[in-house]
């Protein structure tokens, strides 16, 4: 365990942010302070840590006042010392018997060293400042005086960037460094001595990086608003939608609205229309999706995206009112006018035809969004905020064909059975977890989106089939699910409902058990050997 010697004039915020968060498994062993009057005092003695007071006296100079300090950390053990505002420059008398000092800094360093970074950075007009953390190096001279090229001039550990933004005043830069920038920094180099990764030799600082294969071990994105969105999930909840203008790939955010006049579009509409868009991206053949609530209400291939539309709108008709079509061919006017037969919110193609805008600029409020060329899929990262984080994968390009496949039932699926597989697996990752997909052909006939049991959502896809689809059943149809079935039950419940054949990953303690009910029900049953969760 890494202890620390804080030591700060004032609030000492970052020492007790350090302390609460502890990384690497680093705490403080102890705070000093030269003010018996500081803040962080208090804020230590509330968190159990020890603490010493070394006032300069009259009658004490910089170095007498410096030993005093090395006489009160005696008795403590400690690893690093980390400074917080500590208002002494420090001389070698100090820092030579000390093991490694750091500090961290307000601004970036060497640009904008001193007490004054902050009024430095608006006067320089820059649009980038940040937080750097140092190695503290002597800036005293043998008689005492101050070496100001020498102050701020240790070897930088780490540093994090923090925009400025027009109108910015000083105290708005304190507390966004301070919370952004010294807030990360500080604790990441703490890390970094705690794992034993830094060595420090005189000017030179080295840091072992840690591989982390395609993720890098620090990631600094920035992002620029583009617009502000009406509402987010729910009227009560602020959004705004920003762009990163690295992305090539085409997608919903640089998307072109070709209605002008239509309402905007939301939080949700922004979400299913992403998710609409990648669905119809996995497949070369015309393919056309309707959307709700980022799941496919339904979803098909054919000849023409007319077609292919009528045919995933036949899937689940009722519940493809207000939602989200997306198309991987231009637009025509038929498929327009098939469209615009019932409510929808948005539709986003590659392009459309002039007739078939016409069609849709018919529907004041349908917005109409132009992707452009659907290219190659480029983007490889995919992730998620989450509370004190985000979580970062690569993104689900799985893409299985029929040699893909292991058969493990005693009927082997008969060729349209193994092609009607490969789509609903690629279909399949595009459905919510727990998911459950019933298809024909190039076709979905029922889905069962989002469940906390598997065998439940059986249940819905069979229902959704029987009940919803039009000129569609579960009889004779292939079932995927997204990840293996724990239990027989899933496949006791397909098979009532007609199923015939099964892809799924495979990999259960019961797979024995799951195949054997398969056999029972003479159903063909694949392996892929990978799931397919989608969790948001």
């Amino acid at each position: 365990m890494t202890r620390i010697a804080g030591m700060a004039s004032n609030r000492g915020r970052n020492l007790m942010h350090l302390q609460d968060r502890r990384p690497g498994g680093a705490n403080l062993a102890v705070v000093v302070s030269n003010d018996p009057d500081a803040p962080v005092l208090e804020k230590a003695r509330k968190r159990d840590i020890p603490t010493e007071v070394v006032e300069q006296t009259d009658d004490m100079d910089r170095f007498e006042h410096e030993r005093a300090i090395l006489d009160a950390l005696e008795d403590y053990e400690f690893d690093l010392v980390a400074l917080d505002g500590y208002m002494r420059i420090l001389s070698s008398t100090f820092l030579d018997p000390m093991p490694t000092t750091l500090n961290v800094h307000p601004a970036l360093l060497p640009a904008f060293p001193g007490m004054d970074a902050h009024e430095q950075v608006l006067d320089a007009g820059v649009a980038v400042t940040g937080a750097t953390v140092h190695v503290v190096t002597n800036a005293v001279a043998e008689d005492g005086t101050l070496l100001e090229s020498e102050v701020d001039a240790g070897p930088v550990i780490t540093q994090e960037p923090i925009p400025v933004y027009e109108g910015d005043e000083e105290s708005d830069l304190k507390e966004r460094v301070l919370y952004e920038g010294e807030f990360k920094a500080y604790p990441r180099a703490v890390r970094w001595f705690a794992e034993g990764r830094v060595d420090v030799d005189g000017d030179t600082v080295t840091v072992d990086r840690d591989d982390g294969g395609a993720f890098p071990e620090r990631r600094v994105a920035t992002e620029d608003r583009v617009r502000e969105l009406r509402y987010g999930e729910n009227p009560h909840q602020d959004a705004a939608l920003y762009t990163d203008a690295t992305v090539e790939e085409a997608n919903v955010v640089d998307a072109e609205q070709l209605n002008e006049g239509a309402k905007a579009l939301s939080y949700n509409n922004y979400n299913d229309a992403d998710g609409a868009l990648n669905l119809v991206k996995e497949f070369d053949e015309p393919a056309a999706a309707v959307i709700k609530h980022t799941n496919p209400a339904g979803f098909a291939l054919d000849d023409s995206v007319a077609e292919a539309y009528e045919t995933a709108l036949a899937t689940d008709p009722m519940s493809a009112f207000g939602g989200i079509v997306a198309l991987n061919r231009e637009c025509d006017v038929e498929t327009a006018e098939q469209i615009t037969d019932s409510f929808k919110e948005v539709v986003v193609a590659p392009g459309y035809t002039d007739e078939a805008l016409a069609v849709l600029r018919e529907k004041d409020n349908l917005r109409v969004l132009d992707v452009g060329e659907l290219g190659e899929i480029t983007e490889t990262i995919t992730e998620r905020p989450i509370v004190g984080g985000r979580l970062v994968q690569e993104r689900d390009l799985q893409d299985i064909g029929v040699d893909d496949l292991e058969v493990v039932t005693e009927r082997e699926p008969t060729d349209e059975e193994l092609e009607t597989m490969v789509f609903a697996w690629q279909t399949m990752k595009h459905v919510k977890s727990n998911g459950i997909l019933f298809a024909k052909g190039t076709e979905t006939v029922g889905l069962g989106v989002g469940q906390v049991s598997r065998v439940d959502a059986v249940k819905i896809a069979a229902m959704k089939a029987e009940k919803d689809a039009e000129g569609k059943t579960a009889e004779g149809a292939v079932m995927a699910s997204d990840a293996f079935f724990p239990f027989p039950d899933g496949i006791e419940a397909a098979a009532t409902a007609g199923i015939e054949a099964v892809v799924q990953p495979g990999g259960s303690v019961n797979d024995d058990d799951v195949i054997e009910a398969a056999n029972e029900h003479d159903m063909a049953m694949a392996f892929t050997g990978s799931r397919a969760f989608r969790h948001d």
